[in-house]
């Protein structure tokens, strides 16, 4: 069963737009100083501290958490942000695009993730979960949610559109367009009611997010193991989530450029290339199906599909197009076999539009790019059913959620 539980959040008093900022993750420490600047409010100042210190301090440096504990305690204490009276849920809606997605903000368990009844698809960096570690550890909060998915359940589904009848705590339109609504879930028949629905699940998938939550986890063991006491409802045992019914979710493709053809002309690495894939000078960028890709080369879109038998169907990493683009492209034919570290490969969130890959190609930093079909959210499932890991950038997740709009505080 999935343990979710109301919790007493931090929340902005007022000017929420204000102080709701992006994934600390997707942001670098300049884009970070410039999006803050001038803005006392922003809650990047406790997700991304380092905004408030010297250029030259080091990232991971002790007083970066520091700051962030110091700016936090003063969000609380000058009012900026407010803990409710009671445990509640919160419904944390996004719109991009006309379409809207409703998530539940819920305590959920940590060691349910240990147990993989929070099941991931993806590997950890390690020194990025070092620092998210520390950043939890420091601050005694998760200030930053994980972004969860679950199979559709209709009595949620009307739960849902009951509470989001009401207006909404918080309404408004972030700079990139994206539409932010919150309610606060404070009526106990209600919240038990949630409970229950999510009690029947067996299982809640990792959908963005991943470093966050091994982050968690890690500090919940930490304080287990200094803890005689330790009874498992205290509140490091969990961490904050937003958790989003799997129709709803938008995943966007996630493309690859390579700097060069590995020695080959292009004449031969089209013959190369077509002994696995089919190979057609198109003009089209964007894919159709599963299995298909865009090639953009020497001023030209081509089509590939793969050939039968150049993967497995029944495993569901190798049926990845990421996976069989890797494995019977990128890998034997460019010479690129670890993508997580090889510099000659960069990858390119759909959000940028196909555009950026012929962008980039045309400008001579890169020789070829790669469009891809989606990878899915029954794809994603099946991985983490199957506890496999995905190939690094398979899935690109939109809209972001915001931090600050809710803190879970140990």
């Amino acid at each position: 069963m999935a343990t979710v539980k109301p919790f007493r959040g931090y929340r902005p008093a007022a000017h929420a737009e204000q102080i709701a900022c992006p994934p600390y993750d997707v942001i670098n420490s300049q884009e970070a100083r410039e999006m803050a600047a001038g803005n006392a409010l922003s809650f990047l100042h406790v997700e991304k501290p380092e905004i408030d210190l010297p250029e030259n301090v080091d990232l991971y440096d002790a007083q970066v958490y520091a700051k962030g504990k110091e700016n936090l305690e003063k969000f609380i204490a000058d009012g900026i942000l407010k803990q409710d009276d009671k445990p509640c849920f919160y419904i944390y809606a996004q719109t991009m695009n006309g379409r809207t997605q409703y998530g539940l903000v819920a305590a959920v368990s940590a060691e349910e993730y240990d147990k993989a009844i929070i099941r991931r698809h993806e590997l950890t960096r390690k020194d990025k979960e070092e620092d998210r570690t520390r950043h939890v550890d420091t601050l005694s909060a998760t200030t930053g949610p994980v972004f969860l998915t679950y199979p559709d359940q209709p009595d949620m589904n009307r739960k849902v559109a009951e509470i989001c009848a009401e207006k909404p705590i918080y309404n408004f339109t972030s700079p990139d367009g994206i539409g932010h609504s919150v309610w606060v879930v404070s009526d106990e028949k209600t919240i038990q009611a949630i409970i229950s629905i999510f009690a029947r699940l067996p299982i809640l998938y990792i959908a963005d997010g991943h470093h966050r939550s091994a982050s968690a986890a890690n500090v919940a063991r930490k304080r287990k193991a200094a803890n005689p006491h330790h009874t498992g409802q205290e509140s490091y045992n969990f961490f904050q989530a937003v958790i989003f019914p799997s129709s709803q979710l938008y995943i966007m493709d996630y493309n690859r450029l390579v700097k060069d053809l590995n020695g080959l002309s292009q004449a031969q690495f089209l013959e190369k290339i077509s002994e696995k894939f089919e190979v057609r000078p198109t003009g089209q960028a964007k894919p159709s199906a599963r299995h298909e890709f865009g090639m953009y080369l020497g001023g030209q879109w081509y089509t590939l599909v793969a050939k039968a038998g150049t993967f497995d169907e029944q495993n569901p990493v190798a049926a990845l197009d990421v996976s069989i683009l890797q494995e019977n492209l990128l890998a034997p034919v460019l010479g690129i076999g670890d993508p997580r570290t090889d510099k000659r490969i960069n990858f390119v969130g759909g959000i940028r539009g196909l555009d950026e890959l012929k962008k980039r190609v045309d400008s001579g930093a890169y020789q070829v790019a790669f469009s891809m079909y989606p990878t899915s959210i029954e794809e994603l499932m099946k991985v983490a059913d199957a506890r496999l890991i995905m190939p690094p950038k398979s899935t690109w997740f939109e809209p972001k959620l915001r931090s600050g709009l809710v803190i879970y505080k140990y």
